[in-house]
């Protein structure tokens, strides 16, 4: 079980460092008006939401084992709570491949201000996940 455990932390922290660094690439993109400039966060946003998209399947595949091992977890609260903030964590990934995708199509409609905020998601819902899962307060 702790190599499990080992594994999930693992591809979370790639997934979370995508989650992380994506936005702030939108905050630049959105910026840039150049067209070389433009090409280039094209190029990395895409080749960083599949890296992140790895870390996040495995970071699920590997809690999906953990859950296997151990189902009597799912009866614990604060892990019920801890899966509906990955729900949401989940449903921020595929808003930031919309976002990719409107940006790769040139029909961005934010600002970069919009997405300085955009960019604030993630960090919450990790202090929420990691609290949770740290200090199982329930």
């Amino acid at each position: 079980m702790p190599w499990i455990k080992a594994w999930h932390v693992i591809f979370m922290v790639t997934w979370f460092a995508g989650l992380f660094y994506l936005p702030r690439l939108f905050v630049y993109h959105a910026a840039t008006t150049d067209s070389a400039g433009i090409e280039r966060f094209r190029v990395m946003e895409r080749r960083l939401f599949a890296i992140m998209t790895i870390g996040a399947a495995m970071t699920i595949l590997f809690g999906f084992w953990l859950l296997a091992v151990s189902p009597a977890l799912l009866g614990v609260g604060w892990l019920r709570v801890k899966l509906v903030l990955v729900a949401l964590l989940l449903a921020y990934h595929a808003w930031c491949w919309q976002l990719m995708r409107e940006f790769a199509a040139g029909r961005n409609a934010r600002s970069q201000r919009w997405y300085r905020w955009f960019n604030e998601v993630p960090s919450l819902l990790l202090i929420g996940i990691v609290l949770l899962a740290v200090v199982r307060p329930f």
